[in-house]
């Protein structure tokens, strides 16, 4: 074994003993794996199917068309550019094809639950665009639409976004197409952390009032790293897809195609609504049970994968909560809350998300036992050997839900 095979099994050792709550991440099929480490990975294919700028592409043609097709299906789409690497390039595919620099954006402050490519400071969104932000309220922590659509008259930006990558409540799209419609913007809709949601009809499906929807791949939708491009309007699809290639990507990732296409599949079956509904309860539990036991919860609880802890009043840091729960194997990662008033990289709160643990069979009886050792844990950040115990217990836990083999 080289030293990479032995890196790659200490971290599908760590995947397999850890309780990952992350809620941006998730365990794909042996058969997404398969295609994503393919023969696929070999074959350049620049340009689109049908119009390639190199020989020997009728089978990437073939995988790339029936991950358009899958995709159509899962979210009622006329058009589907699969092609971005990344929700990021896809966002940025979205920029590019219809504002110029300088233009107007508004979109979810990062702070209250935004993206990086919603027009943060230090990402080409912020760099080359006039960006301005909404946010949720104080009181309730969740949006004021009146007060979004007040900003949207008061600014008058070309692009609107909505969605984002820690926000815990429903997002009214309808309502977005109407405040965007009344100030002559697009409505670009980044349904990344949802997107599974969506495909099973469990969360509104943005593409009647959309003028753009990307995501990523992975997250709820439980397929490879990777992001798609949705439209109902060809023109725009026109654009968007001389934005993304030859615009800003050269050749497709032909692997992660096939790995995308097996993934829709997957999703159009009807086990995989069964899981989604799980996802909901389980993130559902696990918000109530920590609550039971004295966490803040950001916006009181959860409509979707994931929820924001407050640790203020437990006077700790979410750093030294995140790197607190990791000794015992619990994996989370430390997030900003609205009107944090903390560091980005110390933070007063955790986002915790189960998508990966319903993805391994957990339901809500160890949702219970996993608030319980959360707060044992963050209970006792000064005893190592307390916290060992607790590790032990975790790994009790993930041994009764087999992985990969492990």
């Amino acid at each position: 074994m080289n030293e990479i095979d032995k890196i790659i099994e200490l971290e599908k050792e760590r995947q397999s003993k850890g309780i990952e709550l992350i809620a941006s991440e998730n365990f794909v099929s042996d058969a997404v794996m398969r295609a994503a480490g393919s023969v696929m990975t070999n074959k350049y294919a620049e340009g689109y199917p049908g119009r390639r700028y190199y020989g020997g592409c009728e089978f990437v043609d073939e995988v790339e068309v029936l991950a358009q097709e899958s995709a159509k299906k899962l979210f009622n789409a006329k058009f589907v550019n699969v092609q971005p690497h990344s929700g990021s390039q896809a966002n940025m595919a979205v920029f590019f094809s219809i504002l110029s620099p300088g233009d107007r954006v508004l979109a979810m402050d990062l702070s209250h639950g935004g993206h990086l490519t919603h027009g943060f400071k230090l990402n080409f969104s912020g760099m080359l665009y006039d960006t301005h932000f909404y946010g949720v309220e104080k009181g309730t922590e969740v949006l004021d639409y009146e007060k979004i659509e007040d900003r949207a008259l008061d600014i008058k930006p070309k692009l609107i976004i909505a969605g984002g990558s820690a926000y815990s409540r429903k997002i009214d799209f309808k309502r977005f197409g109407e405040i965007a419609k009344k100030v002559g913007a697009y409505l670009l809709v980044d349904m990344a952390h949802i997107a599974g949601l969506v495909a099973t009809g469990l969360h509104e499906n943005p593409m009647p009032y959309a003028d753009f929807v990307t995501s990523t791949t992975h997250k709820t939708l439980r397929g490879p790293r990777g992001g798609i491009i949705l439209t109902n309007n060809e023109d725009l699809y026109k654009k968007v897809n001389r934005s993304l290639f030859p615009g800003i990507q050269g050749g497709p990732l032909m692997h992660i195609i096939a790995a995308k296409a097996v993934c829709f599949s997957e999703a159009l079956e009807d086990s995989f609504t069964k899981y989604q509904q799980q996802v909901l309860c389980n993130a559902k539990t696990l918000s109530d049970e920590l609550k039971k036991r004295g966490f803040r919860i950001v916006s009181g609880g959860t409509d979707n994968h994931l929820f924001l802890v407050d640790l203020r009043d437990r006077g700790i840091k979410g750093n030294t909560a995140e790197d607190a729960l990791y000794q015992a194997d619990i994996t989370v990662n430390k997030n900003s809350i609205p009107f944090d008033e903390e560091k980005p990289l110390v933070t007063s709160g955790l986002r915790i998300g189960t998508p990966a643990v319903t993805t391994r069979g957990m339901k809500e009886s160890e949702m219970i036992k996993i608030a319980d050792l959360a707060d044992r844990t963050l209970s006792n950040l000064g005893s190592s050997q307390k916290i060992l115990e607790i590790k032990k217990e975790v790994h009790n836990l993930t041994s009764r839900f087999g992985m990969y083999d492990c």
